[in-house]
């Protein structure tokens, strides 16, 4: 049936200041960036992934009303639409350093999950996005740990 995801969207606020943020500090590269008229279709990648895109979409018409683009704005700001990303990388705490470095705020610094090492932040307009370094070989998750990642400790 289906074969892979090819492009999932992010809710961004201002699609230039979302490709300085996306590309310019994150490491992104444009796929497309095209005016349609009634919309701009701005897609990015990951070097190391080419066929996996995010669309970075302002809520608006053709998809919402006005309406109802202004309460996703609205929620976008707040954080509470989920995580925009989970971006694997063989070094967290390395790729947290760097990205502090450029002036990224985190949520949370590097801590070692049962999954592995991970971090949290937000973009530009209140997307969550996790950096996760993967644990090597199968992983184990125990009662114990699920609690500790619940209480966020």
């Amino acid at each position: 049936m289906f074969t892979r995801i090819g492009i999932t969207s992010v809710m961004v606020l201002d699609q230039d200041e979302a490709l300085d943020f996306y590309c310019g500090t994150l490491g992104f590269e444009v796929t497309d960036d095209v005016d349609l008229g009634f919309m701009r279709w701005l897609t990015v990648h990951l070097p190391a992934q080419p066929d996996t895109h995010l669309l970075l979409e302002v809520p608006g018409p053709p998809q919402h009303s006005e309406e109802v683009a202004a309460q996703v704005r609205d929620l976008v700001t707040k954080g509470a639409l989920g995580a925009a990303a989970i971006l694997n990388t063989d070094d967290c705490r390395k790729t947290y350093e760097t990205l502090r470095a450029k002036g990224v705020e985190f949520t949370q610094e590097p801590v070692e999950q049962p999954y592995g090492v991970d971090c949290a932040l937000r973009d530009p307009f209140g997307n969550h996005i996790r950096i996760t370094q993967p644990a090597e070989g199968p992983v184990e998750i125990t009662d114990e740990d699920v609690e500790r990642m619940q209480c966020g400790s």
